[in-house]
């Protein structure tokens, strides 16, 4: 097998990875707040909204740290225990308590940050300027694949359900632990580059002179330290400062595809006794969307003088629409709706055909902005990869556990006007940093050392 051949193997070793593990979160995250208002003890007193807020909060705050962790224990060992973590909270449902929610929400958020700063790091080690947007878009197709099968599994079971009795709950997150487990098992089959080996070992041959006579635990201190001093110097350059709108937005229209949209459907009394079933058939078709997104628009975001700028402004396009659709179709209080769900109607009756519609282009639209992303920063910071990454998941979850956080008081129409306004601008500051990049001589397009 040629070296070439090894990297690409070991993305598809770090796609198969994520998928399992997000298929147990991404249908956890979608149907807690359903799951959590069914719920008959009394002693529980926990929101979806709020954990998912907290574990937002604390992972924008980790990405502080990500990188330092990810330069101490590596990559691989990096994503393993962050695995753990999210094994854990999945787990947490099957018999929930208040105190031990909030303890996971918490841990989860650390986790998080190290999981996607090592993933970063991964996905840059494996490839070139030739291979980031190619590899980019089989990670994130495969990643997306996530979205199915979970929900699938609601949409089947859940099938004529009204109330989500205890056995039901049970039963799904038993099964969702083992599938995160699984996820977390496969990182120990990534093998590091040979070439990226030789680089690592001569760069530890190199500091093992000056540093002779000192103690490893110092080595280790100068490398977290480096780290983070890189990561705040690299958040004020000019082009993450504008590539920082971008990230923001899929922070808010995560939040709303991922939580808020599948509760606002199975809110919708006009559905009937499908509503609970639709929210695993809404998760089914955001996960389609985002597999034909990553497949199609990863793999086409360098072939044209172009480059990434007409995938990022046909999401744009993609996620105005479904806005639109939405704002029509789905009633104002549905987000924050009680237990009995809502009777209220929008502009047009509720459609079923109308709800998975839009969740497909939720799915399609979000698929064209982290692919896009994912390759620009694999561009621009190949050196730099792992800070890159981390300041893109600080921006993002800070503005979701934001999205969280309102969730819990804003009705549709001011959720949808936020959403609006932050792609409309994190359209325009992406069009001008990959203009630069385009301008520039392929040789020049990386701002690694700053």
């Amino acid at each position: 097998m040629t070296p070439e051949q090894k990297k690409l193997l070991n993305i598809f070793i770090l796609g198969f990875a994520f998928m399992f593990m997000f298929t147990a979160f991404q249908t956890c995250g979608n149907v807690a707040q359903t799951v959590i208002s069914n719920l008959n003890n009394t002693e529980f007193h926990g929101s979806g909204y709020t954990s998912m807020a907290i574990i937002y909060g604390v992972f924008s705050a980790s990405n502080l740290i990500a990188p330092s962790v990810v330069a101490l224990i590596g990559t691989q060992l990096s994503m393993f225990l962050s695995g753990l973590f999210y094994s854990a909270y999945i787990a947490m449902f099957i018999q929930p308590f208040t105190w031990s929610f909030y303890t996971l929400s918490v841990l989860i958020g650390i986790a998080a940050a190290v999981l996607w700063t090592a993933q970063g790091t991964c996905l840059t080690v494996n490839s070139d300027d030739k291979s980031i947007g190619r590899n980019s878009g089989i990670f994130w197709a495969l990643l997306q694949f996530s979205m199915l099968f979970g929900n699938l599994y609601i949409y089947v079971a859940w099938k004529g359900e009204i109330i989500i009795s205890e056995r039901d709950r049970r039963t799904v997150f038993i099964a969702l632990t083992v599938i995160s487990l699984v996820g977390t098992v496969l990182f120990f089959l990534i093998r590091t580059p040979k070439a990226n080996v030789s680089q690592l070992n001569e760069e530890d041959d190199g500091s093992s002179d000056v540093l002779e006579g000192s103690t490893s635990s110092q080595s280790y201190m100068t490398k977290a330290l480096d780290a983070f001093t890189r990561s705040l110097r690299l958040s004020i350059t000019k082009e993450m400062l504008l590539l920082s709108v971008s990230m923001a937005y899929t922070g808010f229209e995560l939040t709303f595809y991922s939580g808020v949209y599948g509760t606002c459907i199975g809110a919708i009394n006009w559905f009937g006794d499908d509503a609970k079933s639709l929210i695993g058939l809404s998760g089914i078709f955001v996960g389609l969307g985002e597999v034909l997104g990553g497949a199609v628009f990863g793999l086409l975001s360098k072939n044209s003088r172009f480059g990434r700028n007409p995938v990022f402004l046909l999401g744009l396009v993609v996620h105005f629409l479904a806005f639109y659709l939405i704002f029509l179709s789905v009633p104002n209080d549905a987000p924050i709706a009680s237990r009995e769900g809502t009777y209220s109607r929008a502009f047009v009756d509720p459609s079923k055909a109308l709800a998975v519609f839009c969740s497909f282009l939720l799915g399609l639209g979000d698929s064209c902005f982290n692919t896009q992303l994912l390759s620009i920063l694999g561009t621009l910071y190949a050196d730099d990869s792992a800070p890159a990454f981390a300041i893109f998941k600080f921006v993002q979850s800070i503005s979701a556990a934001v999205a969280f956080f309102y969730c819990n008081y804003l009705l549709l129409q001011w959720q949808l006007l936020i959403m609006v306004i932050f792609g409309f601008f994190g359209t325009i500051s992406f069009f001008f940093v990959e203009w630069g990049v385009v301008s520039l001589d392929p040789q020049e397009t990386r701002y690694g050392s700053i």
